[in-house]
């Protein structure tokens, strides 16, 4: 901030040069101002006039009023700093504001632009134009002196600023995108047969939509999460007669609600899944089970732990879904990183989602018992999946069964094991859910 007796003196000096300076610096908070406006414009817009179908202003409070409070507390203060603090904030703030127009972006490209994604595409704007500033007010800000003091400043600054972006700024934007952006179509389906399009309610008040294949043998399976990876085990379930349910998770396709990519809140929707089920006239309330990929594996162990109706569970894929995970990882290189990462990731989506962390899937995978549950993984996996199905199993009660598919990536062993995937998969679900008269 140029204080008043500098201002002066400039002034009597170089009367010319002190003018343009300050006409310099009224622009860039005036530029710094409106711009930081316009992502308040889309925070409010996202989170208070027009959230996501199924929800409302109050389901929003704290991801919509603290991501507000920064940037108008941010617009306040912005010419009562230095240079460098300022151009700190239009660079940071700047990358927020293109974040969190991502979704807009990402709706725009798919051409299916509604509600907040306009102005969504307008906070990407903004955010581009406060990168700009930032960029332009470090380059007026630097200082004279000698050429190694110089190149030493900018090499420790360059240093801080990637070990700020790698530590607490990608993590902490990523984690907005996150909660705010999900498949947003229904894949073609290719089911194997005849299917029918359903939809039921969560005990939150959501509706999701999906698919589900009659059941022939009066056992269903709840194949999890969407309508896009679980299809071909749900043709390989409805093969051997079992009744198979695809749906949208909330926040993703034709469904209702905030996406999550960690799904925090998949108990609800597969709690309300299993109420569908057991009310349908095919199936036999006491033959239900669930086969989950990825994210969907960590909610299945989730919701088994608690629905005593899930009779049997395949989880494959299942890794890191909160900071708890990543503690329970064994000893390894990578686990004080991973640790890191996901102790800024973890309150970032707690933040974003207006909700809690969910129990460690190590204390969970325990409580399924006496019910099976059968554990799927690959070598290296994502997300720490190859450590954590070790530990799952090793935490899990009997009846419990392991896998490790050779050769296979994450999700991927129907892929690479065709024939020894069907014959494990559907024998786990013929043994736990079947008389034992009727299984091979």
């Amino acid at each position: 901030m140029i204080s008043s007796h500098a201002r002066r003196s400039v002034t009597a000096a170089h009367p010319t040069s002190a003018r343009t300076g300050i006409a310099r610096y009224l622009t860039e908070v005036t530029i710094a101002r409106v711009t930081l406006g316009v992502v308040a414009l889309h925070v409010v817009d996202d989170s208070f006039l027009q959230p996501q179908p199924g929800t409302s202003a109050t389901d929003h409070p704290v991801s919509g009023l603290v991501p507000l409070t920064v940037l108008v507390a941010a617009a306040w203060a912005y010419p009562r700093f230095r240079a460098g603090v300022r151009a700190t904030i239009a660079l940071a703030l700047g990358a927020f504001g293109i974040v969190v127009g991502i979704e807009g972006g990402y709706y725009a490209a798919k051409g299916s632009l509604s509600g907040d994604d306009y102005t969504g595409l307008l906070a990407i704007a903004a955010g581009l134009a406060l990168v700009g500033l930032g960029i332009v007010t470090l380059w007026r800000s630097r200082r004279a002196g000698s050429v190694p003091r110089r190149y030493l400043r900018r090499l420790l600054i360059g240093v801080g600023a990637l070990a700020a972006v790698y530590l607490l700024f990608a993590p902490l934007y990523i984690s907005y995108v996150f909660t705010h952006v999900a498949r947003g179509f229904v894949p073609v389906a290719d089911l194997g047969g005849a299917h029918e399009d359903v939809s039921f309610t969560t005990r939150d008040g959501l509706e999701l939509r999906g698919w589900y294949i009659p059941s022939i043998n009066g056992a269903a399976v709840i194949a999890f999460p969407g309508r896009k990876g679980p299809q071909r085990p749900a043709r390989m379930l409805a093969r051997h007669g079992y009744g198979v349910l695809l749906f949208d998770r909330r926040g993703e396709g034709e469904s209702e609600g905030d996406p999550n990519v960690f799904g925090w809140e998949g108990d609800r929707d597969l709690e309300a899944a299993l109420d569908f089920l057991q009310a349908r006239p095919d199936v036999d309330p006491d033959r239900i089970g669930g086969i989950g990929l990825s994210v969907g594996g960590e909610m299945m162990i989730d919701a088994a732990a608690d629905l005593d109706g899930l009779q049997a569970v395949v989880s494959e894929g299942a890794g890191i879904r909160s900071f708890r995970e990543a503690l329970d990882i064994p000893q390894t290189r990578g686990r004080i990183e991973t640790a890191l990462v996901h102790a800024v990731v973890t309150p970032a989506v707690a933040l974003f989602s207006n909700s809690l962390p969910p129990p460690s899937l190590v204390d969970l995978v325990g409580r399924i018992a006496p019910r099976p549950v059968f554990l799927v993984y690959a070598v290296p996996g994502q997300g720490g999946e190859a450590e954590l199905t070790e530990t799952f199993y090793d935490a899990a009660r009997a009846p419990k069964e392991l896998w490790l598919v050779p050769g296979s990536e994450h999700t991927g062993g129907i892929e690479a094991q065709p024939e020894e995937y069907e014959r494990r998969v559907v024998g786990f679900f013929d043994r736990a859910l079947l008389d034992e008269g009727s299984a091979r």
